[in-house]
């Protein structure tokens, strides 16, 4: 599974880092730090809440049958 996620569009809510914050990790200034990551194995639910949980949907999660 992998998650991309639409830096320019994120607002810095962090709920996907509230959710999940050792996967989505952020900046600095608490916006998303990467565009991209693999999701280690037995993380994948995990991830796909911190998905869910962010309000602008900035967070698209790529399910390993989709590639």
């Amino acid at each position: 599974m992998k998650i991309l996620i639409d830096k320019a569009n994120c607002v810095g809510n962090a709920r996907c880092a509230a959710i999940a914050e050792t996967l989505y990790l952020l900046d600095d200034d608490g916006y998303i730090a990467v565009e991209e990551f693999e999701v280690p194995a037995g993380m994948e639910q995990l991830a796909r809440r911190g998905a869910k949980a962010c309000p602008e949907r900035v967070i698209q999660v790529i399910e390993d049958d989709q590639e």
